[in-house]
């Protein structure tokens, strides 16, 4: 059996929306302790590692651990069907694998969608030693984002102890963003060493655009050309966290 409620609807269309950014079909671990999600995009390029205790809701019932699949853009139609002030409750029937979506505000609806068939692969988390970790605001990063965005479809990320500087070059233009340690941006960095690396802007704006509506600050920790870790402080206990491969440039 499998079933849970959460008083604030808009908690749970908010994370929904920010791993759709990614996969269309997630596998869902439904365990006592709670729900995880660990997938890669089809492209293999990007990855989002997701963990919500059954402490996040309000009401939290599963027996058996099993896995659950659902087609997440189907699920986003529904759940942009709620409101402020609206619960949601998720229940699933395993005779007809068929997931109901009960959305209670000023009336009730009930919707309900068929499961898919469990992806069974296990995707390891990325074993990277990372040599800098920023944290800032949320709201900043995606800033400075959107700032690169403007010129390039690339961005390249330089950081040492004192500060974080996102290089966009384009066929016409070029940007500069420099993030200063203390800012209102930039609220701490650590850097074993100088580290840079080059990242899709498509991706990376993406991710941060999503994960702005579920958390208000962001950790990114990366090395000299590898992968680099976005981890999102949730409100509640729970984590939500996105590994972007790199942009290998020839010199």
């Amino acid at each position: 059996m499998f079933k849970v409620r959460m008083a604030d609807a808009k908690f749970l269309k908010d994370m929904i929306s920010a791993i759709s950014i990614l996969i269309d079909e997630a596998t869902f671990d439904l365990t006592s302790d709670g729900i995880k999600l660990r997938a890669m995009d089809p492209s293999r390029v990007a990855m989002v590692d997701f963990e919500w205790q059954k402490t996040v809701f309000d009401e939290y019932v599963c027996g058996e651990a099993m896995k659950m699949c659902v087609n997440i853009s189907e699920m986003m139609k529904l759940l942009r069907r709620t409101g402020k002030d609206e619960s949601v409750e998720l229940s699933l029937d395993e005779k007809t694998g068929r997931l109901k979506i009960a959305i209670k505000g000023k009336y009730t609806r009930t919707f309900n969608m068929p499961t898919l068939e469990a992806i069974e692969e296990e995707v390891p988390t990325p074993k990277v030693t990372f040599n800098v970790r920023a944290k800032t605001t949320t709201e900043g990063l995606r800033e400075a984002i959107e700032d690169a965005s403007l010129v390039s479809d690339h961005v390249r990320i330089e950081a040492d102890n004192e500060k974080m500087v996102m290089q966009a070059t384009g066929d016409i233009m070029g940007a500069t963003i420099e993030l200063k340690k203390g800012s209102d941006a930039l609220l701490d960095i650590e850097a074993k060493e100088a580290s840079k690396a080059t990242f899709s802007l498509s991706y990376l704006s993406e991710i941060v655009k999503a994960a702005v509506a579920t958390s208000d600050i962001a950790t990114l920790e990366f090395s000299t050309d590898m992968p680099i870790k976005l981890d999102f402080k949730q409100p509640k206990e729970g984590k939500l966290t996105f590994y972007l491969a790199p942009r290998i440039e020839v010199e």
